[in-house]
């Protein structure tokens, strides 16, 4: 992408246990099972860090890898090094009844389906749309329909009805038959865009209720292209919170 620094450890789903602590620890000892994901650091002095939101971090957060720690000379090496030093405040414990290969994928798929439908209290009411059934739309489908809403799964394979519908889609539409895509204008609370492939952002548009609302977690490979019309409802398109 243009911004490697090398020497490069990657690696930003970590699940391991504590080996040592720092004296002003306290939330954990050694032995515990611990998670960290992509953010190790913030300033943790703006507003947004205040708020709990560090990944917006005004003067810049610390990735997990391929980043600088806050002293902005020290270049942070990820999960796939021999050890790890965190802060615990961007630590998460972990159970130890929870199979550890099956928690990794949930500290950067998981939270990057799971945080947006929870900042709009996605849940029980709630038609929900998941766009693209990969890493990240898997995550989705099964966590919306968790939370009580109705999920319909948008994709442009027929080949993925049968797995959209195991994880817990209720409804599917092939986004390549226009008459399916008729039968659900103007229907959609919420559509969560899985998608980093380049893809029609306005057709979902078309899809959602008035002051609906899309968001788009898929690294988008160029720029959105919008376009409002008459007749497409009131929508935000945002990023992930």
């Amino acid at each position: 992408m243009g911004n490697s620094i090398f020497p490069m450890v990657p690696g930003h789903e970590i699940v391991g246990r504590v080996t040592r602590v720092g004296d002003k620890v306290t939330k954990f000892k050694p032995g515990d099972l611990a998670a960290v994901g992509c953010l190790v650091d913030s300033c943790r002095k703006c507003t947004n860090c205040k708020d709990g939101n560090e990944q917006y971090c005004e003067n810049g957060s610390s990735g997990t890898y391929n980043s600088y720690e806050q002293d902005h000379t020290t270049v942070t090496q990820g999960g796939y090094s021999s050890m790890i030093v965190t802060d615990e405040a961007f630590v998460l414990k972990v159970s130890d009844k929870l199979p550890l290969a099956n928690v990794a994928p949930l500290l950067c798929a998981g939270i990057t389906t799971y945080s947006p439908l929870r900042h709009w209290k996605v849940g029980k009411g709630h038609k929900v749309a998941v766009m693209g059934l990969g890493g990240l739309g898997h995550m989705a489908v099964k966590f919306a329909a968790a939370f009580g809403a109705e999920v319909t799964m948008l994709s442009t394979s027929p080949k993925k009805e049968a797995d959209a519908k195991a994880l817990g889609a209720h409804k599917f539409i092939l986004t390549t038959d226009k008459a399916q895509l008729k039968s659900v204008r103007n229907y959609f609370d919420f559509i969560l865009d899985t998608v980093s492939a380049p893809h029609d952002y306005n057709m979902a548009q078309s899809l959602l209720r008035t002051n609906g609302v899309q968001i788009c977690v898929g690294y988008r490979p160029r720029p959105w292209k919008l376009q409002g019309s008459a007749s497409s409802p009131t929508a935000a398109v945002l990023p992930a919170p």
